[in-house]
């Protein structure tokens, strides 16, 4: 009886602490889904009146003595472009960096690197945003002979510098879960140390190698301090690295402390966030599904 007695204790203390935990993740649940109601239900009446369509303009005047305009087009452009001069400069570090930290590095290498690549993770976005403005930014002036350095190509670089030290702790991990025996019995059919690590290593780790990059994408669009230092925050269409560019991050960072409440303006910047959101979003899905894909391997 007093067995009985202690087991059904223990199960109550079970479902409760069951219970805790699925609490504290649902959580994660409620808020996402708690602010796209909140974005939504601020940005709806503007659906109404002007309508859905005046998002999709290309020029963005939301102050304007002949004619308002909210067209976001300038702004999604603006933010692939930085991000994408992110992305291509740093996925070879990233990677690069992981590959030698988990198959090449001595462990001494290791315990001198791992801290710094945690370090850099860790600084300020705003301070990465001094850096570029005070030094970075005049250098790429006078490297290519430009009227000014706050363009896109000065917020890609800052951005990949921020990105990499995701990539290449995600990356690494990823690295680490390949099975040994497949590197082992590389080795054992005469390939050498470094065949065995880009055609049999990286390629088992590639999906894993895939979500780093998709959450070092993620990292990238969703920065604000550092962009609307040193892009230049112009609202344009191009494809050029070296032209000023505006963000979706910077326009709702700077814009949004002074725009009228309730106004046209207001309510677009807030499908600005939506969009911006939807992305994001996107993207952490698209990185989990492949981060399942890595982790059922043999």
């Amino acid at each position: 009886m007093q067995f009985f007695g202690a087991y059904q204790l223990s199960n109550w203390k079970d479902k409760v602490i069951k219970l805790i935990f699925l609490s504290a993740a649902s959580t994660s649940v409620l808020v996402v889904a708690l602010i796209f109601l909140f974005l939504g239900n601020e940005a709806i009446p503007f659906a109404r009146d002007p309508g859905i369509g005046e998002l999709w303009q290309s020029r963005w005047s939301p102050v304007s003595f002949v004619k308002e305009s909210f067209g976001i087009i300038p702004l999604i452009t603006g933010s692939l472009l930085v991000t994408l001069i992110a992305i291509v400069l740093a996925v070879p570090f990233g990677v690069g960096g992981a590959v030698y930290l988990s198959e090449i590095a001595s462990k001494g290498e290791k315990e001198f690197l791992k801290p710094f690549i945690e370090l850099l993770a860790g600084i300020p976005s705003v301070v990465i945003g001094f850096f570029g403005l005070i030094v970075l930014s005049p250098l790429i002036k006078q490297v290519f002979h430009l009227s000014s350095g706050l363009n896109a190509i000065t917020g890609g670089i800052l951005l990949a510098l921020m990105a990499v030290p995701t990539i290449v702790s995600v990356s690494e991990d990823a690295i680490r879960a390949v099975p040994g025996y497949l590197t082992e019995a590389s080795l054992a059919l005469g390939a050498t140390r470094l065949q065995t690590i880009w055609k049999v290593t990286v390629p088992a780790a590639i999906s894993g190698i895939s979500a780093a990059i998709l959450l070092g994408i993620g990292r990238v669009i969703g920065e604000t301090m550092t962009v609307m230092m040193v892009t230049g925050n112009a609202a344009r269409i191009t494809l050029s690295p070296f032209q000023s560019v505006r963000t979706m991050t910077a326009t709702i960072a700077a814009e949004m402390g002074e725009v009228p409440f309730g106004s046209d303006h207001y309510r677009a910047l807030f499908w600005v966030g939506i969009i911006l959101l939807l992305f994001t979003f996107a993207l952490v899905l698209l990185s989990h599904r492949i981060m399942k894909k890595y982790k059922s391997l043999p």
